[in-house]
Order: structure tokens, then C-alpha cells, then sequence
């Protein structure tokens, strides 16, 4: 995992790398911080940013768009940066701005539908899922605030300061560039004409004058010729900035043309046409024709069809059907129209009574392309994968269609053409994409012991889908939105309509390929540290399921050893670890009908064993449970679609090409990779509205964990010695000896080294830090705040230790030894500064009176046996203010004391002689013996682990 922290000024003289990344917040913060595996910055250039995010998102922002402009930045910074520019652009174009100062009031934010573009241009970053158009506005003011701020802080006007950031935005007038058709002059359809701003009319408007007259206007008065010079070259500046790069532009310049109205040829109109990036990053405002939309002409464009018809097979194996056509404003060319205008030249033709724009080569490059795609269709070689990649226009790898792609080809590529879905894969996409609209309907019924919300439904429809159309799904939703029950609702659907369908089974759709069964199991693979909570929440919501674990924490070595895949006949789930696949090669050997990975970052190394290993699987169809953002690492993103659907990416080198290209394009280049990874994502947030309404305001969830080898040695170990001394002992003598005992297992519950006090600590050994981990690394990706209760002193400075490795930056710690004083400055840390992770608690010393609301997460890392106390101590993030939902995570060990208790408080049924003193505690010393070791005795299939 990348460690995230806040940059530091690096000490003089010393190497270091220099790798800022740009992560928005779950409160919608722009922050700089240090990532190990973001792009190198020159130092020069990170120190200075990293200086202007230090006041503020806004300064950071504004020196972004003002002070970088034109560098080579990585694509979340290139980004960022665009947005920033908007605002700079807008204040250039002010009319006044060669005297405005201090005190103006900022630009508008752009209108939702140009910020909504944006977005979905955005490239994969760190906190993507934050980002909405809300998020935007708020940044966008914030930018305002620091760009008036500085102009302030500076004492000059806006068109000095300008100067001062860089000098593109230095304009004290701005000189338009004007293209007009004038189709009365057959020989020169165009008029050209350079025009200037330089003040205001009397209604409070720009007025535009011919640029010639700016020679008239600033010759000046004989006491004021130096600075109406300066005007007239700071005028002009943007003009010979920009006859630099357009040779043509210069000439003109020489010549004097520029200050007199021209007839043009269309060929000298496209030549200005090629060159409005430059002329406009040079300080130039070009204006085109007012029939020419979003100011260029119209351009034939290349149309292909894909999914027309429903395929002869579903799946990845699908082989798609492919129309091509050249066609203008959506209508059809004809052969003669097309013919002419690939045998034509390049530039401006008049076509169907408009100029439009030709590029002969890139319109015969493309074109070529969709044909030989065309062809590929008509002879049943399109593949699923290569028809999608050519639906979201991301060149990624795969077959060759039409030649290689130059680099740097692809955008341009989109401009002179489109792809988009027939009636069939318009109507799949759609239920892909929009669930929530889904008119598909499944429910699993009364088997499922429990009640699906709203959000949940959709996503068992989506899951569905997917499934039904044997391509790959994951399922990304925050923790705490209950991915778990959602693919226990989908295996009791599919076991419906695996009965409905088994009296008359056929192979409609399907190929000879080896595939599942309809009869066959499906595999669910998860960290060993998650097998106990798969057994839960089976037990508890679709006890109907037979489900059988594949572990050595169920079954013993001989067992295992002789597993086939006729082992699993007769049932419906075979649950197994990541570390056993490895280990048990009839669950390679098996075709299942679906392949489910919780914890599916696990596989985010494409060169790992285990990766190989779920990768060789076979299955109908494959799904991927994470709560980690997959949108942070384009790595983690190829390798968990290498599972779910194969191919879609290309392979690992095509990927890795592609992405490069990515990173060197201009800022919307990331735009066709999320539009061709999007329909098999689906991700929920509980910030969305749409969930927030429909979840409670607390969430409690058990943790549940295997014990370490140590752990259950050292515990059977305990239970004996009990077992020798108990009968014994009477009296008040008796009670202190069990309430050491149940003391001694709760110790060793939490980790071996807390009951031998041998400093150790070694994650290995305790199953309750393996499942902190699983948590505590989706939790920081999630950039969320999580509080951790314990009622040990000793176990405090561990756990801070291991979750500090764990979130790349320290926690706080408070328990009994916390100065009173400090406690209150411990709090506000906690509750201001967002780069404090979690606070590791003493249950007493932090159970009550602390206002704890900037936490998302409760973690109770062990059980105080009185239920008021655990919901004091979950009450410091639960409370008035906190305005997330809050999921409490309650760690029990399987197989332990701890579950049995556990399922004493949830039933709150009182033994023979009663248990729950007042209703709360828990009292276990008035046990009787038989009644207390059959309590504290260690269940080993249950409690053991890897």
C-alpha cells in the first residue's frame, strides 16, 4: 500500500524524491501530500507548491492555473490545473483589466453542465469518489478568495499581477482574431479582421475596434508617449507571442496586414483554424464564424455500430456485430461524397451548402480502422473485448484493426470519429450502468433471513446481470453498505433459478468451452482472517445455503488432502481462503458457476502467487467485493480486471503503454478508461443521497477472527489449567481465580505477547491484528478517521505502532496516564487536523465525556462485557454533530470465550442463575464449574486460522 503523508520542506543539501500527489478529502479538502508511488517532481517546482497549498487549497489551486502554466505536470495536477485556468481565463477577459486592483469580485463558477464535463474527464486520482459538482464550486470560490487575496497582498493592478504569475496571462486589452464567411466572394469566402478591446462604452461594454486604430489611439500626447507605448506593446505582446510559433502570423506583422481588414481563401482560414491552441495559450481570442458550433466548422465524422443484434454467445466470448459510416451532422454520406472527400486535400470544403473541416488522412486512418473492424464482424472475429475498447474510444492493445496506432493518435482520433452501442448492447449497458433503473427484477424470496434496502436490491439486480451475461462485476461499495448480504441474496436467487431450470436444461447461447454446470458451486475466496464472518453471516442471513468451508481452521489435514472436485457435489458455496488455493489443487480443477473475491485487492500485484492462482480459476462468471477506491492506481485496475474480464485491458504491457500516453496527454484524456471500466463498477458511497436516506444513522457490525497457533496453544492451555485448579477453590477465593482466568483469555484473545509480556507483538500471531489490518487498510484508503477502544493500557502503544505502519502517519493515544490537560488538546487534533488517522482509546479513560464526531469508524478491539459501557464509548463518534453514518466494528474471537458471551448479550437470556447482573454486566463467577468451562472451552474448528 503507497504511503500517504504530508509533504515537508526537504532539509538543504539532502537527496530526496520528490513525489507530490494531489488527494481531495472526504470533506471535499484539496490537499498536497507524499505519495511513494506518485510521478517525480523537479524540487523546484514541488517546493513551490508545496508553499501554496500550505495556505489553502486556493493558493495551491491559483499558483496551479497561474504560475504552471504550459509545464509538463503528472494528470491529477494537469487537472486540477484546468480548472484553475478557467477562472485565471475569465479575469483576463475582463474588460478593465489594465486598471482593476483590489477588492473585485471573482468569476462565476461555470454553469453544472461544463463542471459535470469536466468531471467526467477527470483522471484516476486519489479521492475521486469525493469529487461531485458541489466539490467543484466550493474549490472554484475558495480559488476566487486566494486569487483577490494575493492581487492584495501584491498592490498591483489585475493586468501586473497577471504579468507577474506568467507571462501568458499578460493583457492590458485583448486582441480578438475574427473569421467571417463572406459567400458573396466566390474567389475569398472569408473576411479576416483584428480587433482589440480597449476600454469600456458608455453601457458598460466591451468595445471592439480594429486593431489598426490601437496605432492612432496610443501614439499619445507629447507628455504621455512612454506610456501609451507601453500600452501599445503590452497590447501587442499576446500578437508577437504568438507569431513565434505561426510563421504566417509573423509575415503579417512585417507586412502591416495585421491592422487592416483581408479577404481569405479557405486555405488560409483552415491555416488559422490549425492554430487557435496557439494563438489562444498565447493571449489571442480567435472568434469563428457564428454559424460554426462551439467555433469550429462541421466535420464528417466516422460512425460505427456496435451490438446491433444479440451475439450467438454471451460473455467475454461474444463476438459483436460492426457497422461503419462516414456521415455529417449523423446523416449518411453517399459513395460519391465519400469519394470526393478522400481524394480531395486537406482543409475547408463546402459541403451540403456548409464549410466543413477535412482531414484527409486522419478520415482515411479512421475509416480504414472501422471498416477492418466491419470486416472482422462479417467474418465472427470481433471480440467482446476489442468492440468495447472501441466503444469508449480507448486504443488499450489487442487485435490489430486497420494498423497500428501511432501514440498520441487516439484523441485525435475522437475528433473525426464515434462509436456507439446497437439496440441490444444499448439496452445491457444501460441496466449496467443505471441499476437503480433496472426494470429487470430478482429476489431471492423467504429464504433470505432478512430485508434488502432499496440500494441493496439494485445491487443484486446489477449482480445479476452481470452474472447472466457472463461478464465480470465489482461490486465497490463503502464498507458498511453491506456487500456481504447482497451476494447471499444473488446465490439464492441463481440456486432459484437453477431449480426452475433443472428439469429442462439446455446450452442456448453457451459454447463447447468447459464451463460451468448449472447444478456446480460457486467458490467464494477471502482472507482467512474473514472465514469466521462469511460463517456468521451465513448462519445468520441464508442458513439454507450448504455452504462448506475449504480450511484448515474446518477440516483436517486428511481431509483436505483428499478433496476432488466431486467433493463439492450437492453444494451451493465452497468457501476457501487466498492462501489455499495454492494449496488445494481441486479447487483449481473445478469450473464453478461463479468465482466471488472478497477483499479483492488482494490481488492488486499482478506478479504474486496467489494472483496467479485466483487468476487460473474457472468459472460462468467472476465478481469482485472491495471497499478500497480502485480509481487511486491504474496498476490495482489492470489487475483485478485481468480477473473479471480478461483482455479488456489489454495486456499488462499494452496497459502500461496506454496509461503512459495518458500521462503525457492533455487534462480529459483519462476520459474513454472510465467510460470503457464503468459499467462493470458499481460503487456506492454512504455520502451518496440516495443511500443516506436510506440507512440508519449507526451501523454495528461483528468482526469476527480466528486465533493465531499461538494463541489457541497458549488458550487450551489456559482452559486445562482452569480446569486442574477450579474445583479447588471456593468462595471469594474462587471468584478472584475465574476473574483471573477470564482476564488470562481475553489477554490472549487480543495477542499472545499481551499475556507473556514478551514485548513481541508480532502480527502473525494474533488473528484480531490480521483483521484490524483488512480494515484499517480500506479505512485509510477511504481516507476516513477511526477510533479504536481497548480496556488495556498495554495494548495501546502496539495497536498506535501498527496502525501508524498500517495509514503511513501517526495516531493520537490517550488512556489513564493522559494528563488531563492534554486530553482536551488530543480531542481538538483529532477533530481539526484531517492528516490525524485514528485514536487509539483506554475504554475507561476515553469511554465518556469526549465529542470524538470527525471518526466514521468505531473499532472495539475488546469486549467490555457490559453493553452500556461499549455504547458510551461508541457514543464519542455517535453523537450531535457527526453527520456521517458511523459503522462499529465489535471484535469477537470465534471458537472463544468471547463468542459465547457475545451471543449471551445479543440474546440476553440469563443462565440457571442468572448472568447479566442489573441487566448490564456480565457476571460469570456465579457460574457453576460444569456451566463455566463448557463457557470458556476453546471450540479449535472454529477458533483456528492460517
Amino acid at each position: 500500500m503507497s504511503r500517504s503523508v504530508e509533504v515537508s520542506v526537504p532539509t538543504p543539501g539532502r537527496a530526496r524524491a520528490y513525489r507530490p500527489a494531489l488527494t481531495l478529502t472526504p470533506h471535499g479538502r484539496l490537499v498536497l501530500v507524499h505519495a511513494d508511488d506518485a510521478p517525480e517532481l523537479a524540487p523546484d517546482r514541488a517546493a513551490e507548491l508545496e508553499r501554496a497549498f500550505a495556505r489553502g487549497a486556493g493558493h495551491g489551486l491559483l499558483s496551479l492555473g497561474a504560475r504552471h502554466v504550459g509545464s509538463a505536470l503528472p494528470p491529477d495536477f494537469a487537472w486540477w490545473r484546468e480548472l484553475a485556468a478557467r477562472l485565471v481565463t475569465a479575469l483576463c477577459a475582463r474588460a478593465d483589466v489594465a486598471e482593476a486592483r483590489s477588492g473585485l469580485t471573482p468569476p462565476e463558477a461555470p454553469a453544472d453542465v461544463e463542471l459535470e464535463a469536466l468531471l467526467r474527464a477527470s483522471p484516476l486520482m486519489r479521492g475521486a469518489e469525493y469529487l461531485n459538482v458541489a466539490v467543484l464550486r466550493a474549490l472554484w470560490d475558495e480559488l476566487g478568495r486566494a486569487f483577490v487575496t494575493e492581487l492584495a497582498e501584491s498592490g498591483a493592478t489585475l493586468a501586473e499581477f497577471l504579468k507577474s504569475l506568467d507571462p501568458a496571462w499578460n493583457v492590458v486589452g485583448r486582441v480578438h482574431f475574427n473569421l467571417a464567411e463572406n459567400r458573396r466572394d466566390a474567389e475569398a469566402p472569408f473576411a479576416f479582421l483584428a480587433t482589440y478591446t480597449g476600454r469600456l462604452n458608455a453601457g458598460g461594454r466591451a468595445q471592439h475596434q480594429q486593431l489598426g486604430h490601437a496605432l492612432k489611439e496610443y501614439a499619445g500626447a507629447s507628455n504621455g508617449v512612454s506610456h501609451q507605448n507601453e500600452r501599445l506593446l503590452s497590447l501587442l505582446l499576446p500578437v508577437q507571442r504568438a507569431a513565434e510559433r505561426c510563421d504566417w502570423l509573423r509575415a503579417m506583422i512585417e507586412s502591416g496586414e495585421i491592422f487592416h481588414p483581408l479577404r481569405w481563401s479557405p486555405e488560409e482560414a483552415f491555416r488559422l483554424l490549425g492554430d487557435v491552441p496557439a494563438l489562444e495559450r498565447a493571449g489571442v481570442v480567435v472568434r469563428m464564424p457564428a454559424s460554426w458550433r462551439n467555433g469550429r466548422p462541421a466535420r464528417p465524422r466516422v460512425s460505427g455500430t456496435v451490438g446491433t443484434t444479440s451475439p450467438g454467445v454471451l460473455g467475454q466470448d461474444a463476438l459483436l456485430d460492426f457497422r461503419a459510416d462516414l456521415a455529417l451532422d449523423g446523416e449518411p454520406l453517399t459513395e460519391a461524397e465519400v469519394e470526393a472527400l478522400l481524394t480531395g486535400t486537406s482543409g475547408l470544403a463546402m459541403l451540403r451548402g456548409q464549410w466543413v473541416e477535412i482531414d484527409r488522412a486522419r478520415l482515411e486512418s479512421t475509416l480504414a480502422r472501422f471498416r477492418a473492424a466491419e470486416r472482422l464482424a462479417g467474418e465472427g472475429r470481433l471480440g467482446f473485448a476489442e468492440a468495447m475498447r472501441l466503444l469508449a474510444g480507448a486504443d488499450i492493445g489487442g487485435p490489430n484493426i486497420g494498423g497500428a496506432t501511432p501514440d498520441g493518435a487516439e484523441a485525435a482520433d475522437q475528433d473525426w470519429s464515434n462509436v456507439v452501442a446497437g439496440p441490444w448492447l444499448a439496452e445491457r449497458l444501460a441496466g449496467l450502468r443505471s441499476p437503480q433503473g433496472s426494470r429487470q427484477r430478482v429476489h431471492p424470496g423467504r429464504d433470505l433471513r432478512g430485508t434488502l434496502r432499496p440500494y441493496q436490491e439494485a445491487g443484486v439486480r446489477w449482480l445479476h446481470l452481470c452474472s447472466e451475461l457472463g461478464l465480470g462485476a465489482c461490486l465497490a461499495d463503502d464498507m458498511g453498505l453491506g456487500k456481504t448480504i447482497q451476494v447471499l441474496a444473488l446465490l439464492l436467487v441463481n440456486r432459484k433459478e437453477k431449480n426452475r431450470t433443472e428439469k429442462n436444461r439446455t446450452e442456448k447461447n453457451r459454447t463447447e468451452k468447459p464451463r460451468a454446470d448449472p447444478r456446480a458451486p460457486s467458490l467464494l475466496v477471502a482472507p482467512a482472517s474473514l472465514l469466521a464472518n462469511w460463517r456468521s453471516e451465513l448462519e445468520r442471513f441464508a442458513p439454507s445455503l450448504r455452504a462448506q468451508i475449504v480450511h484448515p481452521s474446518a477440516m483436517g489435514a486428511e481431509e483436505i488432502s483428499s478433496i476432488t472436485p466431486s467433493s463439492f457435489a450437492g453444494t451451493d458455496l465452497v468457501i476457501t481462503s487466498y492462501g489455499s488455493l495454492l494449496r488445494i489443487p481441486a479447487l483449481e480443477s473445478t469450473v464453478w458457476d461463479l468465482v466471488v473475491l472478497d477483499e479483492a485487492q488482494a490481488i492488486k500485484n499482478p506478479g504474486a502467487k496467489q494472483t496467479r492462482a485466483v487468476k487460473k480459476l474457472r468459472a460462468r462468471a467472476r465478481i469482485a467485493l472491495t471497499g478500497t477506491p480502485i480509481e487511486n492506481r491504474l496498476g490495482d485496475l489492470w489487475s483485478l480486471f485481468d480477473f473479471l474480464l480478461p483482455g479488456l485491458l489489454g495486456s499488462q504491457k499494452e496497459f502500461a503503454r496506454y496509461t503512459k500516453r495518458l500521462a503525457s496527454g492533455p487534462a480529459g484524456s483519462h476520459g474513454p478508461l472510465r467510460e470503457l471500466v464503468r459499467p462493470y463498477i458499481l460503487r456506492r458511497l454512504k455520502s451518496d443521497r440516495a443511500v443516506i436516506a436510506d440507512l440508519p444513522e449507526k451501523t454495528e457490525v461483528k468482526a469476527w477472527c480466528a486465533l493465531g497457533r499461538a494463541q489457541a496453544a497458549l488458550y487450551k492451555a489456559g482452559v486445562d489449567e482452569l480446569a486442574r485448579r477450579i474445583g479447588d477453590t471456593e468462595g471469594i477465593q474462587r471468584r478472584g481465580l475465574v476473574l483471573a482466568f477470564l482476564m488470562r483469555f481475553k489477554q490472549i484473545c487480543n495477542h499472545p505477547s499481551q499475556w507473556l509480556g514478551d514485548g513481541a507483538w508480532d502480527e502473525k500471531d494474533s488473528g484480531k491484528l490480521a483483521r484490524l489490518r483488512e480494515l484499517a487498510e480500506v479505512i485509510a484508503a477511504r481516507q476516513e478517521k477511526l477510533l479504536i477502544f481497548t480496556q488495556f493500557r498495554a495494548v495501546t502503544d502496539p495497536l498506535s505502532a501498527f496502525l501508524g505502519r498500517i495509514f503511513g502517519r501517526p495516531g493520537l493515544v490517550l488512556h489513564g496516564e493522559t494528563p488531563v490537560k492534554k486530553r482536551q488538546e488530543l480531542v481538538a487534533r483529532f477533530q481539526e487536523d484531517e492528516t490525524v488517522p485514528f485514536f487509539v482509546l483506554s475504554l475507561k479513560a476515553g469511554g465518556t465525556g469526549l465529542n470524538l464526531t470527525a471518526a466514521a469508524h468505531v473499532v472495539h478491539f475488546d469486549r467490555w462485557w457490559n453493553p452500556a459501557v461499549e455504547n458510551q464509548a461508541t457514543d464519542r463518534a455517535f453523537r450531535i454533530g457527526q453527520k456521517r453514518n458511523v459503522l462499529v466494528h465489535k471484535f469477537v474471537c470465534r471458537g472463544t470465550v468471547e463468542e459465547k458471551i457475545d451471543a449471551l448479550i445479543e440474546s440476553k437470556k440469563q443462565l440457571a442463575r442468572g448472568v447479566l447482573e442489573g441487566g448490564a454486566e456480565v457476571d460469570l463467577t456465579a457460574l457453576g464449574d460444569a456451566e463455566l468451562l463448557r463457557l470458556v472451552a476453546l471450540d479449535l474448528g472454529a477458533a483456528g486460522g492460517e
